[in-house]
């Protein structure tokens, strides 16, 4: 069923692939958990919902589009639903943020499901695309900076440099020293290789111990959590939790395209600069998203990991079977992943080295008009500063028409540009955030 000839690929081909995209991406299992904890997600729950998450959208991917692309729980995503969601809505728990991801998740279901979401796609302004992937980026390496203690909170200058003497900052700059080398010589799975170096120098510097064992039977604690559409969307009535939707599905809706296309891009998969197969694609995502709502984890994306094992010959949906069923294995390893989540300066380094590879995007920004450039530097320079990404799209969003009204380019905006400038202004005014 994956024609693996009339690929150029086999099976031995696909094997390495899907296991060079699993040791790639496998951080996902550590960061995601750790992530969500500060959210008051249980890490064996939210341990356990990644992986269901991940398998069965990895899993949606290999064989229903056929594409080599793993899914999992997105970074960035679930830093929005920590911090801006639960930590950001007094009185908001973390069963109730579910709930907005579960309808934000049917909502996607629904969207690839017609054509309306390549249209949506396709209106939004490429500079702007590349900007929020840049955001996301600085983001995510700054939370790395937080947690590891590289960089501290500071009463004028709000952050500062942290204690370079202690422990565990010293801990996290080998750790990132490491991962550094190791990404420069080109070693596959560096991010993987990178947390079990740092782990095991942990270990022997006795900060790091395994007193409940390494391995156990994956388990969810607290069951599913969310399951009726009507009792969620009862959820987000109650705590006004529109606006978490609507950015939920928005940055759902532009990651996951954008790194679908990108990889079937490198890939050599794409048809006349159409993609094959798209709307598949995109509901095995959005079934996921629901799927990892329902136990425990925020919203999945499309991971752009996926191109190293593209470039490990990787051409077919046998690809994402193997990382799915590589999955499955991790799920068996909690104890020993929950005692490496438990000490930040080890996953920390991923984290930063993972905001810099989503930097790369800032090439494609049109920096030389200035119209196209503001919009993209507003979008970068506030997901950091605000703690949140769906602050930093509506700041783009709101600017980029307007730039173009002042320019007089109005009619080069798409019409639903302006509609959703409208939302996110009524967002920024009316909405907690």
């Amino acid at each position: 069923m994956f024609d693996l000839k009339a690929n150029g690929t086999s099976v031995k081909t696909e094997v390495v692939a899907g296991t060079t995209t699993f040791f790639t991406m496998a951080y996902v299992t550590v960061v995601n958990p750790l992530i969500l904890s500060q959210a008051g997600v249980p890490f064996e729950q939210s341990f356990t919902a990644t992986i269901i998450a991940a398998v069965i959208g990895t899993l949606l991917m290999g064989l229903v589009a056929r594409y080599p692309i793993a899914v999992a729980p997105g970074m960035g995503l679930n830093a929005y639903f920590t911090y801006s969601v639960v930590q950001g809505h007094a009185g908001l728990g973390y069963i109730e943020a579910f709930s907005a991801v579960f309808i934000a998740g049917i909502l996607f279901l629904l969207l690839s499901m017609t054509s309306l979401r390549r249209r949506l796609i396709e209106m939004i302004p490429a500079n702007l695309k590349h900007a929020i992937t840049v955001g996301i980026g600085l983001f995510i390496a700054f939370i790395g900076l937080r947690m590891s203690g590289i960089i501290t909170a500071h009463p004028d200058n709000l952050v500062a440099l942290g204690d370079l003497h202690q422990p565990s900052v010293v801990l996290a700059l080998v750790g990132l020293a490491v991962t550094l080398v190791l990404l420069s010589r080109d070693v596959k799975g560096t991010l993987f290789i990178g947390m079990i170096i740092t782990g095991i120098i942990a270990y022997f510097a006795g900060m790091l111990s395994f007193t409940s064992g390494i391995m156990s039977v994956p388990t969810l604690p607290e069951g599913i959590l969310v399951w009726n559409p009507i009792t969620a969307a009862s959820d987000v009535i109650r705590h006004g939790l529109y606006a978490v939707v609507f950015s939920f599905l928005l940055v759902t809706l532009f990651d996951t395209t954008g790194t679908v296309v990108g990889v079937a891009e490198q890939a050599g998969l794409m048809k006349d600069n159409k993609l094959p197969r798209a709307e598949r694609a995109m509901f095995s995502d959005s079934v996921a998203t629901v799927a990892g709502s329902m136990v425990g984890t925020s919203p999945t994306t499309a991971y752009i990991e996926s191109a190293a094992g593209v470039g490990a010959g990787g051409r077919t949906g046998l690809t994402a079977v193997v990382v799915a069923g590589l999955f499955v294995v991790a799920a068996f390893f909690s104890p020993l992943i929950g005692a490496v989540a438990g000490l930040a300066a080890i996953t920390a380094p991923s984290l930063i080295v993972v905001g810099c590879l989503m930097m790369s995007n800032v090439q494609h920004i049109r920096w030389n008009d200035f119209d196209e450039a503001f919009p993209a530097f507003l979008v970068i320079l506030t997901m950091p500063l605000t703690s949140s990404i769906a602050t930093g799209i509506a700041l783009g969003f709101i600017s980029y028409p307007l730039m173009k009204i002042v320019k007089g380019k109005w009619k080069a905006v798409h019409p639903l540009m302006y509609i959703f400038a409208v939302l996110f202004v009524l967002q920024l005014v009316f909405v907690p955030h």
